[in-house]
């Protein structure tokens, strides 16, 4: 497990060993760290908006002795046929997932850029910025990941930030299916019908996400 200061010291590393200075978007349990939701998480999530700063990564951390591991067994079968799908890179038990662009179909969409909840800039031979999403954002890529324990975590996060904002991150979730993305709708709904064994949401929520599918189905012409 990687605990919060093994994450740091990580970030440190990895900052030494850039060749150009790069930026990326922490969610999962590497962001649920940094609002101290948790004190440990299995592994290093991180976006990259362009592949080409992804790369620079991957050369970093290989410098660092991490190396390509495969996916299979850590999310579902389904989602691994998309081209968003993760690069993981593991060294003993640190492991980075590493997506570019999107996380399977999800987009970082404007908000995520614009409503972030911290920066975090690490500045070695290179810089890396490491922006934080908000928590409406981790559990709605929590939602879409569907690892091990995700759903511990999305349920420890509700329970333990009351001001937990359903209507942003229904929002976000049309957005989403309106440019494209057929399985955002579909896991956020499972996980909220999971989540009304244990807290109350409203069923107008419920409704909004009906309509983002149906705009997926528009967006696809089907």
């Amino acid at each position: 497990m990687i605990n919060y200061s093994d994450q740091m010291n990580l970030f440190e590393l990895v900052a030494n060993k850039l060749n150009v200075s790069i930026e990326c978007w922490a969610f999962g349990g590497t962001a649920m760290m940094f609002y101290g939701y948790k004190d440990d998480t299995k592994d290093i999530d991180l976006l990259f908006e362009k592949e080409t700063q992804r790369k620079a990564f991957i050369t970093a951390i290989e410098k660092l002795g991490f190396a390509k591991t495969s996916p299979i067994n850590i999310y579902i079968p389904e989602k691994l046929r998309d081209k968003g799908k993760p690069l993981m890179f593991q060294r003993g038990d640190f492991r980075f997932d590493l997506f570019s662009q999107e996380i399977f179909q999800t987009k970082l969409s404007q908000k995520m850029k614009e409503d972030k909840f911290a920066v975090h800039e690490f500045k070695g031979k290179c810089t890396l910025k490491v922006n934080v999403l908000r928590k409406e954002h981790i559990v709605q890529l929590k939602a879409i990941t569907e690892r091990d324990r995700d759903f511990e975590d999305i349920l420890s996060i509700i329970k333990k930030d009351k001001r937990f904002d359903w209507q942003y991150l229904i929002d976000d979730v049309i957005w989403q299916s309106k440019h494209g993305d057929s399985w955002a709708a579909l896991d956020v709904e499972k996980m909220m019908k999971e989540l009304k064994k244990y807290v109350i949401i409203e069923q107008k929520y419920f409704d909004q996400l009906y309509k983002g599918r149906r705009l997926y189905k528009e967006h696809k012409n089907i």
